[in-house]
């Protein structure tokens, strides 16, 4: 199945990736298999990450009923807003943002978590977009699986990275999305992770 991602802000020429869906991941381009085995490391971690009740309780409030910032703010206004404003510090500052920064290790280079509309609940840092609604980053999550993207620069961070998303439950279904973008640096200066021998 081919699919067109659009990365960043404003018009850029699309990127016919494919997307290949092995049960309950759906990968991106492809990225090299010393790096994805160090990637599939992390998704436990992640996935404990999106069920923490923090996230699910602040989801579901959004979902059910937005705050006054979330409903006014949309992609064109919140690209204007600088990193130290007060409507973006809300929601690096708010329960979801302590949260992902009190979790978050060293490969971590960004996180944010979507409520099911796929407007913005908290993040560690401002994003490139206020809503992911349309992109696979979130609408596969919100299918019940994990998107893993492809290695990019991220413009809202400058770090080349990768990004994997999984999906934020309450009774076993999809209410939100959680994006974590993993360091590039970072991951290749980890061992990697050791396989079970058959016995």
């Amino acid at each position: 199945m081919k699919q067109t991602l659009r990365r960043g802000r404003g018009a850029i020429a699309p990127t016919i990736i494919s997307v290949l869906v092995f049960g309950l991941v759906a990968y991106g381009e492809e990225i090299d298999a010393e790096l994805r085995v160090k990637v599939d490391a992390k998704l436990p971690e992640i996935r404990r990450w999106a069920g923490d009740p923090t996230i699910v309780k602040e989801v579901r409030s959004q979902n059910e009923a937005p705050s006054e910032t979330a409903r006014n703010l949309n992609q064109e206004n919140c690209k204007s807003l600088s990193v130290l404003d007060p409507l973006v510090r809300e929601f690096s500052k708010n329960e979801v943002g302590r949260f992902l920064k009190s979790v978050k290790g060293d490969d971590v280079a960004e996180a944010f978590v979507s409520a099911a509309n796929g407007t913005k609940v908290g993040f560690l840092t401002k994003t490139t977009n206020w809503s992911h609604a349309g992109k696979p980053k979130h609408e596969v999550p919100m299918t019940g699986s994990v998107w893993y993207g492809s290695v990019e620069v991220d413009e809202s961070t400058g770090l080349q990275q990768v990004q994997v998303s999984v999906p934020v439950l309450e009774d076993g279904k999809p209410i939100g999305s959680l994006v974590v973008g993993l360091d590039i640096s970072r991951l290749n200066e980890q061992p990697a992770p050791k396989t079970k021998t058959p016995p």
